[in-house]
């Protein structure tokens, strides 16, 4: 399947799998890669240990177990601290390493403004492709002037939300027609009946989080990967996470969690910076990270509901192609 996408990056199938960060993504990633697809990794900051240290050993090793090109996220959020130093890594890694310089081709944004990570690469690596992540048109069109595609994410997915809520057919229709730069469509999308029919929405590809968790490879505990088997796309609900609104599976963390501040409020709780709150939500998604779904938050998107197996990676990839190829030429026998 050739798209915009495959021939910016230089892989077999457009399909990209989501950043999960605060959790690690590395082995999955790898196992993307692989399959022809492309692996991120995901900005972790769990266990008290260096995102930045954690970055350049998560990177390396993907680059050791695996052949094909990969990228990282960076989550650029105000509450980010760490984001510009990882944007400094992401750069000298390339510099130094010739082989990184081929293959780390791909740095996405998240959670913040797409502006300064843009004027970094664009001053000291032009040729790093850089995709952003957008909720709305209204974000989409900014993304459009300083990037070089733009994830265009529905509220249907897992992890952190917008406050505005756009779906996700709404906004890859709007996107395609009010933008220039490809975009790649996100949220609830776990199949070929997803990727053909983002494709025909206009998207140059998809990217898929929920899927690729609930896979041998990934790096999750298995017993976030059976909650997802077992659950149904009602079982998430929008609440309170750290940089905002945030879908989780529905547990006794998201009953404690039930509020959905305002953007004034979380700017003013933010500008508090009560930092003992702060380390305590981290604990909870360590916790959950160690298997224990119940008292933690469980990212999840509404795709969970299409999801009953754990496949492997190289499963999902191949038969998501095969199902969207046979969808789409069946679509071109109702053109007479």
């Amino acid at each position: 399947m050739k798209t915009k996408l495959t021939e910016m990056l230089g892989i077999n199938h457009p399909i990209i799998s989501a950043p999960m960060g605060p959790f690690y993504t590395t082995k999955l990633a790898a196992a993307v890669t692989n399959a022809g697809a492309l692996g991120i990794i995901s900005h972790t900051n769990l266990f008290g240990k260096d995102p930045i240290e954690e970055m350049e050993e998560n990177v390396k090793w993907v680059a050791e177990n695996s052949t094909g090109p990969f990228g990282v996220n960076i989550r650029v959020a105000r509450l980010q601290i760490d984001a510009p130093e990882l944007i400094k890594l992401v750069i000298r890694l390339r510099k130094e390493n010739q082989e990184l310089r081929e293959r780390l081709k791909v740095v996405i944004t998240s959670a913040g403004n797409p502006k300064p990570p843009a004027t970094e690469f664009k001053q000291n690596d032009p040729d790093l492709i850089h995709f952003h992540v957008a909720p709305t048109l209204y974000h989409a069109m900014k993304v459009d002037q300083l990037c070089d595609g733009i994830i265009c994410t529905g509220y249907e997915g897992g992890g952190h939300q917008s406050y505005e809520g756009v779906n996700t057919s709404v906004l890859i229709s709007e996107a395609v027609e009010n933008c220039k730069k490809p975009v790649i469509a996100c949220g609830g999308l776990f199949n070929g009946r997803g990727l053909a029919g983002a494709l025909a929405m206009g998207a140059v590809g998809v990217q898929m989080g929920t899927r690729f968790i609930a896979t041998k490879e990934c790096d999750f505990h298995q017993n976030y990967k059976e909650l997802i088997v077992r659950s149904r796309d009602s079982d998430t609900v929008v609440t309170q996470g750290m940089l905002g609104p945030i879908r989780l599976l529905k547990n006794k963390y998201t009953e404690e969690h039930h509020e959905i501040l305002s953007k004034n409020q979380k700017i003013e709780l933010e500008q508090k910076l009560d930092l003992e709150k702060l380390l305590e939500d981290q604990k909870k998604y360590e916790l959950v990270y160690q298997g224990d779904v119940i008292n933690g938050p469980v990212l999840c998107g509404q795709s969970c509901g299409g999801i009953d197996d754990i496949p492997t990676v190289k499963e999902v990839v191949e038969r998501t192609v095969k199902e969207a190829e046979k969808i789409l030429k069946g679509i071109s026998g109702l053109i007479v």
